[in-house]
């Protein structure tokens, strides 16, 4: 029989009543732009972790997607046998994160959870011509290297080489994605979404979004441009569909004056690989000219940031990106590319 555990509310029940306060007043703002394009339905996880060996207790940490201005997350419902349950952020980036605990000796470990999203399109394309002063100093978290994406030698030598004669940031995030769109390639044979190892990703520019991302966001801060990954899944189309293996990412950089503006490079590769385009291709260029400063509505936000240490602390070396589950048999990490053996199936439905 599942049990429905309330959330142990330690130090972070501040943190967490934030969250909900947060995502109260930020979805305000949806319901004012409530008119672009839209998509919704329910996601489900369910997750099943009683082939791990009894004698080890059992973590597992899952993004906890919440409301902002383009998503709207409500009717939120979580269940399980689980020992503990809580909602926590990490200390680096604020990602929310919903973890649940089993202790040796459980023959069952279960968990579903469902909430409703719904999507907006995001289209910030009318950035001022002018840019203001401003100071790289406030932007430093968006600048700096991660540990697969260094910002100096080969990377920033070519991210100078591509930006030449580029004075604002607009100019120079437009050159690289440019580069981006025309020196890179899609590789379906990427597991996963890539590591996003950018030093190898300059010797073989391939790979999935989070490789082509990766190196994007590696090329934009080397000049000077801040940037983020985001880190999501994609919603599906149809009732039933499953989604367990539809995570993607995407970019967003600063623009001083005006804020955050989305680009995805890799679903341009993506797209020009699935329909078999070249570059020159007129349906190649609506796709780079829509995802510079768009994106569409079937995604869902997740987290943010590299090299993540989750909260509780999880055992071993620090988590890459946060948009797969991510569980532990006692020092043991799961394989979160294969949910089959993980195991956990991820579905979509209207």
């Amino acid at each position: 029989m599942y049990k429905h555990v309330p959330h142990i509310m330690n130090h972070t029940a501040r943190a967490h009543l934030l969250l909900v306060i947060l995502s109260f007043f930020l979805a305000l703002p949806f319901a004012a732009h409530a008119a672009a394009p839209s998509a919704a339905g329910t996601v489900t996880m369910q997750f099943d972790l009683s082939a791990q060996p009894q004698s080890e207790s059992v973590s597992l940490w899952i993004p906890y997607p919440v409301s902002d201005a383009d998503q709207n997350i409500t009717n939120v419902r979580i269940n399980g046998n689980y020992a503990e349950s809580a909602i926590y952020t990490d200390k680096a980036n604020g990602n929310p994160m919903l973890f649940a605990r089993w202790d040796a000796g459980s023959t069952e470990r279960k968990l579903s959870f469902t909430f409703n999203a719904e999507r907006l399109e995001v289209s910030r394309r009318s950035i001022p011509a002018t840019e203001p002063a401003w100071n790289p100093a406030d932007y430093a978290a968006y600048l700096g290297a991660t540990r697969l994406g260094p910002v100096d030698g080969e990377v920033r030598e070519l991210a100078l080489k591509i930006t030449e004669g580029k004075l604002t940031v607009v100019e120079k995030a437009k050159a690289i994605y440019d580069w981006m769109c025309e020196n890179t390639y899609r590789n379906p044979q990427t597991r996963g979404c890539g590591a996003g190892d950018v030093c190898a990703l300059l010797k073989d520019p391939g790979g999935k979004c989070g490789d082509l991302s990766s190196l994007f966001i590696a090329l934009l801060r080397s000049a000077g441009v801040p940037s983020r990954e985001v880190f999501g899944i994609r919603l599906g189309k149809k009732n039933g569909d499953d989604i367990s293996t539809w995570q993607h990412c995407w970019a967003e950089f600063f623009v001083p004056g005006y804020g955050w503006v989305p680009a995805d490079p890799a679903d341009v590769r993506k797209m020009m690989l699935t329909q078999n385009l070249k570059l020159e291709d007129a349906k190649t260029k609506e796709y780079r000219e829509y995802y510079w400063g768009g994106i569409d509505p079937y995604r869902i936000r997740l987290s943010e940031g590299r090299d993540l240490t989750l909260t509780p602390p999880q055992q071993g070396e620090p988590v890459n990106y946060f948009m797969y589950p991510f569980a532990q048999s006692g020092n043991k990490t799961l394989d979160w590319l294969d949910p089959k053996s993980f195991s956990y199936t991820i579905t979509f439905n209207n």
